[in-house]
């Protein structure tokens, strides 16, 4: 009877730590998968279910390399019988991050836990599978905002650096032009200068006062000081952003275009940061047609109303749709080269000068259309203040 008492008791007491293993097994947040020497799966949870996609009864008695991307099936076999020969531990007892495969086919990282048992029967191991795929996007979020982060630190030392460089390059510009100026005025004295001499002297006067002119605007614009407005022909400042944006284009023909609406009005506009804006859209056109066959560029003017209407288009592979919503916020620009400002701070720009910069829809899903807008007649800045 005592016997019979001892043998119920080891029976329930077995059942109770069976069903206790069960509910662990079962209701674990991690996957827990437990195979034989060959590979073959014999216990399957309902996380692994979650996270793979396979019941257990697709997996079970069939081989643990089913739910591995093939480079890991093909030498996995080859990595338990390596271990169970030479006792070489490559992941038992270490852990480490591995790929796994879903039902669909989808490869996704997983952190791999691997112990190992002895059993009546045979070597048993019980792999622990946590998916990484949150982390992941956790990380990649954290180093977008590391990034940022740097790019914000070097563009908050812009402002000090600009007003040193502008302050230390003025002085060399000012001597230059000084210079100039004065074998200028000995050479128009004298009358012994070639003409042509001369003619290039005055043009290098020229080009140091509109470097000193970008120098000052490019400190205004850091400092967000209002726009110093002037009288544009829109011809002439349509044909110096095609020239200027024609140089290093290293090609025989002209790949650039305009088209103006006759008897526009002049543009009362700083002239400087106008042209920045223009010449970046061209530039940015003029790079993403550079693998078409066929490469075109049009810079259109029209008049809507009481505003100018430039309207840059190309027939490129388009803006890529993820990249439409940030396309004008600082550093999300997709270029391997620069920090992501250009598109930025032409809309500032724009915005300052109480227009606006934005993308067009394009109704053919090729190429780009730029559209800046510029109001004929700006709003005075004494006006806006008494307003």
């Amino acid at each position: 009877m005592a016997d019979e008492f001892l043998i119920d008791r080891d029976a329930e007491t077995a059942a109770v730590s069976e069903a206790r293993l069960s509910s662990v097994f079962d209701t674990a947040v991690d996957g827990i998968i437990v195979i034989n020497d060959r590979g073959l799966v014999l216990a399957y949870n309902k996380a692994c279910e979650r996270l793979f996609g396979y019941e257990a009864a697709d997996l079970l008695g069939r081989n643990v390399n089913k739910i591995m991307p093939q480079d890991y099936a093909r030498a996995h076999d080859q990595y338990v019988r390596n271990y169970i020969d030479t006792g070489d531990k490559k992941i038992i007892g270490i852990g480490r991050e591995v790929k796994a495969q879903h039902k669909d086919g989808t490869v996704f990282p997983i952190e791999l836990s691997v112990g190992e048992a002895d059993t009546p029967y045979g070597r048993q191991f019980i792999g622990i599978l946590r998916d990484l795929r949150s982390r992941k996007v956790i990380e990649e979020r954290l180093a977008k905002a590391q990034a940022q982060l740097l790019h914000m630190t070097r563009l908050s030392a812009l402002d000090e650096m600009g007003a040193a460089i502008a302050h230390e390059l003025n002085q060399p510009l000012t001597a230059v032009l000084l210079y100039l100026q004065s074998v200028s005025r000995k050479a128009r004295n004298d009358g012994s200068v070639d003409p042509q001499i001369l003619s290039v002297i005055e043009k290098a006067e020229r080009e140091a006062e509109r470097a000193g002119e970008i120098i000052q605007r490019m400190r205004q614009l850091v400092e967000k000081k209002a726009p110093e407005r002037q009288t544009l022909d829109v011809t002439e400042l349509v044909t110096a952003c095609l020239e200027m944006a024609e140089l290093g284009n290293g090609e025989t023909k002209t790949l650039l275009s305009s088209s103006i609406e006759p008897g526009l009005p002049p543009l009362q506009a700083d002239p400087v940061q106008i042209r920045q804006i223009l010449i970046n859209l061209l530039r940015n056109a003029r790079e993403a047609v550079a693998d078409q066959d066929d490469k075109r560029v049009n810079l259109s003017v029209t008049q809507n109303g009481d505003l100018l209407e430039f309207r840059v288009t190309d027939n490129g592979p388009g803006v890529p749709s993820e990249l439409v919503d940030g396309l004008f916020r600082a550093f999300t620009g997709a270029k391997h080269k620069g920090v992501g400002l250009g598109l930025a701070i032409s809309r500032s720009i724009a915005q300052n000068h109480g227009g606006d910069l934005k993308l067009e829809p394009v109704s053919d899903e090729s190429g780009a259309s730029f559209l800046l807008t510029l109001p004929v007649h700006p709003r005075e800045e004494a006006t806006e203040q008494g307003a």
